[in-house]
């Protein structure tokens, strides 16, 4: 390919980006160079802004060298240059190559100004490696669509300018314009899965399909526009979907989805609460104990650092939360008091005030406690209380109980007995129960 057919077609595309200056994520290997080498000969681009972005992983003895490398290299084009030295965390428990990647990641990210585009040079080579890659992981339509060729990332867009190129053809370029590349090591090493797949796998294919590459490539194609258009149908059924308050869903209309659409409402649910997503079996147990626990029963699936749970007609997805300690209680004199459960408890008062003598004290549910709710006739087992404001089961036992000699006042700000309400209004306050993540709106009351 000559420097003006590449150039041209760059030229092109840059035309219908989003404004902002473009950072070329440059390796120095002979895919980047190219990427930065065309890229500089176009007067659109230069106007936007160009620099490049060099990540030095600190892997090998060499990188300090590969980086003045990228330095001259960079300024013999006239393009800004900026390296950026990270560390690896090599025993992240994901594999070097995992772990090296989501580093290289979060480097750009940090490095990136709003609205700056970063431009890789994954070529259709590339996009073969990584649809095989997810294939083998059991990807569904989202992962089979391999790269994107743009895509917003945070604050900025990732653009993939030439994935519909062979690594062949960027190497013709390379020869043609005389370019000087870093050959890195690692990239023969085929104990990292996708340079097996690189060296062992796809030349194999190519002997028996020649069209191997471009096939795989095509298929992505379509798997993307399936992924498209499932993402856009998800982002509809949750909002249908949702319940009374963000973390809730209707679990019976979810089953009642489409194969198709189950799953990616799942995961759109979960990331829209900052949650982690699960794997493919942990999504399996979710619909089977929806599906086979009665309906008196509460069943949870746990997985890192989040837990989805049924009661009654909706779905919660939370964090764990802290066990309340029924043994625990504490002195309150109406003062801001955390509560080893999570959360804090304090009065509030409308005008300065005097709470000096107050002495109440503050514990969690023992079981068997009563309460008379302000203005009604009845006294009440608490129990009752919070089944029929329908709080789920897992958060009862969070509600801090207030009492004064043995007589429960007020279970946090949910209910007030008769003799709390004269109380805060002799004081002219209110109870303010600052809960941590994981609780519905204050519907009760």
């Amino acid at each position: 390919m000559t420097l003006r057919t590449l150039v041209d077609r760059l030229a092109v595309e840059q035309a219908q980006l989003p404004a902002g200056a473009i950072a070329v994520g440059f390796s120095g290997g002979m895919d980047s160079s190219v990427l930065l080498h065309a890229l500089a000969h176009i007067a659109g681009v230069r106007e936007r802004g160009l620099r490049a972005i060099h990540i030095d992983h600190g892997l090998h003895t060499d990188s300090g060298h590969w980086a003045e490398h990228c330095r001259a290299f960079s300024a013999s084009l006239g393009i800004a240059f900026e390296p950026v030295s990270i560390q690896i965390a090599r025993d992240a428990g994901t594999g070097l190559e995992d772990a090296a990647r989501r580093a290289r990641q979060a480097a750009f990210a940090a490095h990136l100004a709003p609205g700056e585009i970063l431009a890789l040079a994954h070529h259709r080579d590339d996009q073969a490696e990584t649809v095989l890659l997810k294939l083998l992981r059991g990807a569904g339509p989202e992962g089979l669509g391999g790269m994107r060729a743009l895509r917003s990332a945070g604050n900025s867009h990732l653009w993939r300018p030439l994935l519909g190129l062979a690594r062949a053809t960027l190497a013709e370029y390379a020869r043609a314009n005389a370019l000087d590349w870093i050959d890195d090591p690692s990239n023969t090493d085929t104990h990292l899965r996708r340079n097996f797949l690189r060296a062992e796998i796809l030349p194999r294919l190519d002997q028996r399909w020649p069209d191997a590459r471009a096939a795989l490539a095509h298929s992505a194609t379509w798997a993307r526009a399936a992924a498209d258009l499932i993402e856009s149908q998800s982002i509809d059924a949750l909002e249908k979907l949702r319940g009374p308050d963000p973390a809730t869903m209707r679990w019976r209309d979810w089953l009642a989805l489409p194969d198709a659409l189950r799953d990616p409402v799942l995961r759109r649910w979960l990331r829209s609460l900052r949650l982690d997503e699960p794997a493919h079996l942990h999504v399996a147990q979710i619909q089977q104990q929806l599906r086979d626990a009665a309906s008196d029963r509460l069943p949870c699936v746990r997985w890192q650092a989040t837990e989805v749970r049924r009661y009654r007609e909706l779905l919660y997805a939370m964090r764990p939360a802290p066990t309340a300690p029924k043994t625990w209680q504490a002195r309150w004199d109406g003062s801001a008091l955390g509560l080893p459960a999570g959360g804090t408890l304090a009065l509030q008062t409308d005008a300065p005030r005097d709470l000096d003598g107050l002495e109440l004290t503050v514990r969690y549910r023992q079981g068997g406690e009563l309460l008379k709710p302000a203005g009604k006739p009845h006294t009440r087992e608490l129990r009752l209380l919070l089944q029929e404001a329908a709080m789920p089961p897992w958060l009862r036992a969070r509600v801090p109980l207030i009492f004064s000699h043995n007589e429960l006042l007020a279970a946090g700000d949910l209910f007030l007995s008769d003799a709390a309400r004269d109380m805060l209004g002799r004081l002219g306050a209110h109870i303010v129960w600052e809960r941590d993540e994981g609780w519905e709106p204050r519907a009760a009351g």
